[in-house]
């Protein structure tokens, strides 16, 4: 008889801890997917930002170009009036004249446009990656966390489960 319960009592913890085991498997596992799926969404929105920003940049310096070439043609439009002006008292000095003057314009603004345009960009390149690794960051310590105090819950639950039996077993 006291064999037979010692038996039942084995069976007993046996089949405890093996639920026990099943079901902290299962809550890791559904923690870890959903932690997965938290970074693929964080992932998504980051590149979805990047994109949106990059076109937006891509639509500006098109905007820009295009003010460019239209200031640089009024500008020719402009130098050639002058030069047809003037050309029967000086049409060397001022053709030289206006185009150095053109070219130094046109040189300057797409200096300046390039330089902003990748400023902008680096920036925003810059923040988006630090906000991704700062949220991934984020998610893997919660992840390791939850992890952590499931298997410390389970070890708990199996001391107890164990000193419980231990001393049915004795009584």
């Amino acid at each position: 008889s006291s064999s037979s319960s010692l038996v039942l009592l084995v069976t007993v913890v046996i089949v405890v801890v093996v639920v026990i085991v099943v079901v902290v498997v299962v809550v890791v596992v559904v923690v870890v997917v959903f932690r997965i799926i938290e970074v693929v969404v964080v992932i998504v929105v980051v590149v979805v930002v990047v994109v949106v920003v990059v076109v937006v940049v891509v639509v500006i310096v098109v905007v820009v170009l295009v003010v460019v070439v239209v200031a640089v043609i009024v500008v020719l439009v402009v130098v050639v009036v002058i030069v047809v002006v003037v050309i029967v008292v000086e049409v060397v000095v001022v053709v030289v004249a206006a185009a150095a003057v053109v070219v130094v314009v046109i040189v300057v603004i797409v200096v300046v446009v390039v330089v902003v345009v990748v400023a902008v960009v680096v920036v925003v390149v810059l923040v988006v990656v630090v906000i991704a690794v700062i949220l991934i960051i984020v998610v893997v310590v919660a992840s390791v966390v939850a992890v952590v105090v499931v298997v410390v819950v389970v070890v708990v639950v199996v001391v107890v489960v164990v000193v419980v039996a231990s001393a049915v077993a004795l009584v």
